[in-house]
C-alpha cells in the first residue's frame, strides 16, 4: 500500500512541477508580448481542404508534396510544433504517440501520422532525430513508416498554418515559438475533419475521429456500427452517446435475434422430420 501511494504521489508531483512549468514560460510571454500573444489561437476551419500542392523536405532529406500524404485511402493525424521546442511541443508530441499506441490500428496500414516544423531554420536531420525518438518510444510495428516529419520553407509551413487555423507567433527575444496544443484529423482527400484540443487524447475519441474521418473505410464492423450510436459534441470536445442512434439499433439487433431463434426453431424442427424418416410438409427451407 505505502508503495502504491507513494507512486502516485510522484505522479502528482510530476504533474504539478510541468503544470508550473509551462503556467510560468506562458506567464513570462504574457508580461513581455501581451499584444502578440493576442495571435496565438485556433480558427476552425472544418470541412475546408489542405492544400496538396505545399512543398517540404522529410527526415530523409527527399523534397515531397502534401498531397503525397492525401493518398484517398488513409486518414491523417496532423500535429504542426518544432523539433527545437523545449516544453510544448514535446508534451504534445508525447501525447500524440501515448495515445496512438494504445489503439489497435496499425500506423501506415490503417492511418498516417504527419508531423510539419514550423521552424523554417529546422533542418532534415533534426526531422530524422525527433523520428527516432518517437519511433522507439511507440516501439510497435508500422510506426517507422507511419509517422513522417517534415521541415519548409516559412512561406509553406505557414500556408499550411493558414489552411488549418493554427496562429502561432515567434518570440525572438527568447528564440521560441508561442503556439496553441492543437492536432487535426484529416480525411484521406485532405479534407479537416476534427480538431484534438490538449496534449493527451481519449483513445476512444481519437479512434473514432480516425474511423469517422476515414468514412468507416478501417476499423471492424464493431468499431463502425459503436461510431453510429455516438455524435461528436464539439463543446465537450469528445464523443458522446447519441440515444436514438442507440434505440435504433437496439430495435435492429432484437430483429436479428428474433428471426436467428425463428431460423433455428425451424431447423430443428425439420432435422427431426428428417430423422425420422418423416416428410416435412409444414416446412420447407429449400
Amino acid at each position: 500500500m505505502n508503495s502504491i501511494v507513494k507512486k502516485v504521489a510522484n505522479k502528482t508531483a510530476l504533474l504539478f512541477f510541468v503544470s508550473v512549468m509551462i503556467a510560468n514560460a506562458y506567464a513570462q510571454v504574457v508580461l513581455e508580448n501581451p499584444s502578440q500573444l493576442k495571435g496565438i489561437d485556433v480558427e476552425e476551419h472544418l470541412g475546408e481542404s489542405l492544400p496538396k500542392d505545399l512543398e517540404f523536405t522529410n527526415e530523409y532529406g527527399k523534397a515531397v508534396k502534401l498531397g503525397d500524404y492525401l493518398d484517398g485511402k488513409r486518414p491523417v493525424l496532423l500535429t504542426l510544433a518544432y523539433y527545437r521546442c523545449p516544453m510544448l511541443c514535446g508534451l504534445m508530441l508525447n501525447g500524440v504517440c501515448n495515445s496512438a499506441k494504445a489503439l489497435d490500428l496499425v500506423p501506415a496500414k490503417d492511418y498516417q501520422i504527419l508531423t510539419v516544423s514550423i521552424d523554417p531554420r529546422e533542418t532534415a536531420e533534426l526531422a530524422m532525430a525527433k523520428k527516432t525518438r518517437y519511433v522507439e518510444q511507440f516501439g510497435k510495428s508500422g510506426i517507422e513508416q507511419g509517422w513522417s516529419f517534415l521541415v519548409g520553407s516559412s512561406e509553406n509551413t505557414k500556408a499550411l498554418a493558414d489552411a488549418v487555423g493554427f496562429k502561432y507567433f515567434y518570440d525572438a527575444k527568447r528564440d521560441e515559438y508561442a503556439h496553441p496544443a492543437v492536432s487535426y484529423l484529416i480525411a484521406p482527400d485532405g479534407k479537416i475533419v476534427r480538431y484534438l484540443y490538449g496534449m493527451d487524447y481519449k483513445r476512444f475519441d481519437l479512434k473514432m475521429g480516425l474511423i469517422e474521418a476515414s468514412q468507416g473505410k478501417i476499423g471492424t464492423t464493431i468499431d463502425r456500427i459503436i461510431l453510429s450510436c455516438f455524435h461528436y459534441d464539439a463543446k465537450e470536445g469528445s464523443y458522446v452517446l447519441f440515444a436514438q442512434n442507440l434505440m435504433r439499433l437496439g430495435g435492429f439487433l432484437i430483429v436479428i435475434i428474433l428471426a436467428t431463434v425463428v431460423w433455428r426453431l425451424f431447423a430443428q424442427e425439420h432435422k427431426k422430420h428428417v430423422l425420422k424418416g418423416e416428410p416435412s410438409s409444414d416446412v420447407n427451407l429449400n
